[in-house]
């Protein structure tokens, strides 16, 4: 099927229009036949902020060859990290030092969050996508089947996650206002709100009077990736749609937290480009807007590339098991107050050990497809299930996760927030 209007493609077939086909090619091999990244195009709202120059300038000078032992010995001997310290414990040079950090990390969690853990399950609700994201399962050239779900199956999806205790969960859909406008998400927030606590949202970004409406709905929460803070490799890996518009994604927390939101997510997918400089910039996202915004919660995600429907070799570059926790450890001495959430895109053993560190969310329970929770619950095949955007790893139960962070010592949580 062709949307002439926005020149999208979600194609069922084994082949392409021969018109989709030439346009793939020409997005893929002509930067001009391109939107410019860097300008908002209609209806986009611009806001007045300082933040991402301030992001971007530290991210652009930051050279982690620079740091050496001593560097990281200062860091580590100091009570609070400074943006120079954190510098330090992303650089190589603190490798060597990763136990060190992941005692002081560990105390630090301990500081601030106690010995609790936050359990949460996502709901993908569609799985359409206008933009053309290479990486991407979703993304709007690759064959995979598409479904929205109605509200009916959406109640029934979420009853059947809050039937197992599940107390919080985080709506995704595809990045298709044509097929999941604010209205039709909105709606889905209301009857969430009849089974859940606590609520997110994961979906493209909007202005400040839709995130307010959103909002007003009941989401609590707003979470963006900005994938890559490098706006030129940015250029390279998001080629057709309002996505590839690299600042307006940029602010997107910041709208949602002018629109009333109580909390906002940030992360950068790691293994897209330098993760040092993604996790820098991610970290100093989170820091300047704290200044600006004090009264809100903030969190990071960490997630690395995972395979995709008709690509499986989507893999993270240059972020292994060891640098990944060297991220999170830093961003743990960075930001003492901040959230961290550790995704089902890690192992069950690599989860259960960052949780006992410096992780204080998990998600349990995960499918990234389209209305098959009652076929991973309850065994009950659906035979019209969406595709999936990302293969997970850690494929846990929420009652195995709630087992298993009782037995390495945590206390899980499921909602610690009541509305008065």
């Amino acid at each position: 099927m062709m949307n002439e209007e926005n020149q999208i493609y979600f194609v069922d077939s084994d082949k392409l229009p021969a018109a989709a086909l030439e346009r793939k090619h020409r997005l893929e091999t002509d930067p001009s036949f391109r939107t410019d990244h860097m300008k908002y195009i209609e209806g986009m709202e611009q806001i007045s902020s300082d933040v991402m120059e301030k992001v971007i300038r530290q991210m652009n000078e930051y050279d982690y060859y620079s740091y050496g032992e001593e560097d990281v010995k200062r860091a580590l001997s100091h009570d609070r990290c400074s943006v120079e310290d954190f510098k330090a414990l992303l650089s190589p040079a603190a490798a060597p030092f990763l136990e060190q950090m992941a005692r002081k990390a560990e105390e630090e969690t301990r500081k601030h969050f106690g010995n609790t853990v936050y359990i949460f399950t996502p709901l993908y609700i569609a799985n359409y996508c206008q933009n053309y994201c290479i990486y991407c399962g979703f993304n709007c050239y690759n064959n995979i089947h598409r479904k929205k779900l109605s509200f009916e199956e959406i109640e029934h999806e979420m009853k059947v996650i809050s039937d197992t205790g599940m107390e919080e969960v985080l709506i995704l859909t595809g990045e298709s206002r044509k097929y999941s406008d604010v209205k039709y998400i909105g709606e889905a927030v209301k009857i969430a709100r009849k089974y859940f606590r606590n609520i997110g949202i994961e979906i493209y970004p909007v202005n400040t009077d839709e995130y307010k409406y959103l909002h007003e709905c009941g989401v609590d929460y707003v979470t963006v990736f900005q994938e890559t803070y490098n706006s030129d490799k940015y250029e390279t890996l998001h080629l057709l749609g309002h996505k590839r518009i690299w600042p307006y994604r940029f602010e997107a927390q910041e709208r949602a937290l002018m629109g009333g939101m109580r909390g906002a997510g940030f992360s950068a997918l790691l293994g897209l480009d330098d993760f040092r400089r993604d996790a820098l910039a991610t970290a100093l996202h989170v820091y300047y807007l704290n200044r600006k915004y004090p009264h809100a919660e903030l969190s990071l995600s960490c997630p690395r590339l995972r395979p995709i429907v008709n690509n499986d070799r989507i893999n993270p570059r240059d972020v292994g098991e060891r640098e990944l926790c060297q991220v999170l450890c830093a961003y743990r001495l960075f930001l003492p107050f901040a959230g961290i959430t550790v995704s089902s895109r890690e192992s069950l053993s690599f989860r259960n050990g960052i949780t006992k560190i410096c992780a204080t969310k998990v998600s349990a329970g995960v499918s990234t497809g389209i209305g098959d929770h009652e076929s991973k619950y309850t065994g009950k095949e659906d035979a019209d299930v969406g595709d999936e955007q990302f293969e997970i790893n850690d494929s846990r139960s929420f009652e195995r996760m709630y087992e298993d962070m009782e037995k390495g010592g945590l206390q899980p949580v499921l909602n610690d927030y009541i509305y008065v």
